[in-house]
């Protein structure tokens, strides 16, 4: 893992939701920018999206956007990116970004985030993505994601899914999972799920 220099993170791009993930999403960006790791997301200028790329690029961070053409046409995009590819479909969007990095963080979101996380841990239990994938439970906003998983285990409709993505509960730890791995601990409320 010491090798990550790029990472992407999917958000939401709603602006109605609760401050604390404003929060965990401009933290989890200084914290990136302070360790000179690239994000790559949507391009979204909205949301924790925009939240996020905005804390990256206060800092002296580097930020790409990949985006469909459509969105573009729509005016959807962040206009102070380091970076803007544009590309032809939503699956060319999500190919670009899975191809660009070098790790996965998935931040609270709606559909669009749950389809993004859901088909990188998918890639990854096919073994077309070898790169560590976390889940960033701010709130235990995922608490029933995970507990979905643990049941699609239980009843043999998926293999063991603790070795597909690391579940952490701040961005803190995030990092330290990230690039501390011999040290790491994840906070207890974490592993909550998984003990049911």
């Amino acid at each position: 893992m010491n090798s990550i220099r790029t990472i992407s993170v999917y958000c939401a791009s709603s602006d109605k939701i609760n401050s604390i993930y404003f929060q965990a999403a401009k933290v989890l960006g200084e914290m990136l920018a302070d360790r000179h790791i690239r994000v790559v997301n949507g391009a979204g200028s909205v949301g924790l999206m925009g939240a996020l790329s905005d804390s990256v690029l206060v800092k002296g961070g580097y930020v790409i956007g990949v985006i469909p053409h459509f969105m573009v046409e729509q005016g959807w995009q962040h206009i102070g990116l380091s970076e803007l590819i544009e590309v032809g479909s939503m699956h060319e969007r999500k190919q670009k970004i899975a191809d660009m990095s070098d790790a996965t963080i998935a931040l609270p979101g709606g559909c669009g985030t749950l389809e993004e996380l859901l088909e990188i841990i998918t890639w990854k239990q096919l073994g077309l993505y070898s790169h560590p994938v976390v889940i960033l439970n701010i709130n235990g906003y995922f608490d029933p994601l995970l507990e979905m998983f643990h049941k699609a285990e239980q009843g043999n409709f998926m293999n063991s899914y603790p070795t597909l993505f690391q579940v952490v509960c701040s961005p803190s730890e995030a990092m330290d999972y990230l690039f501390n791995i011999s040290h790491f601990e994840c906070a207890e409320e974490c592993l909550d799920i998984e003990r049911r």
